[in-house]
């Protein structure tokens, strides 16, 4: 990544049950992985890494690593991407 990339990257913020996540409840490999997506290519460019979702979900994108899916939302005007949960695929839209 270009030091200009990481000038222009976004912020990365967490809600309390994203940060539970990679903190206690992933294996370790799982949360080192999407750790990396995370503060890499999300950071870099969060409308391409992931996809929209639709109802009742409109307004979040997800991205997937393996399994396992990365619920965030994309604040443009500040910036700002805020990772709301992550999640297995089974678990993570109940």
């Amino acid at each position: 990544m270009s030091a200009w990339a990481v000038a222009d990257s976004y912020r990365i913020q967490y809600t309390p049950a994203a940060r539970r996540a990679l903190s206690m409840k992933l294996p370790e490999p799982v949360a080192a992985a999407a750790w990396e997506l995370i503060n890499g290519d999300l950071a870099a460019n969060p409308w391409r890494v992931g996809k929209a979702l639709h109802e009742p979900y409109t307004g979040l994108h997800s991205a997937r690593r393996g399994t396992y899916r990365i619920i965030y939302r994309i604040d443009d005007t500040h910036r700002l991407v805020v990772i709301h949960d992550v999640e297995h695929r089974r678990d993570i839209y109940r």
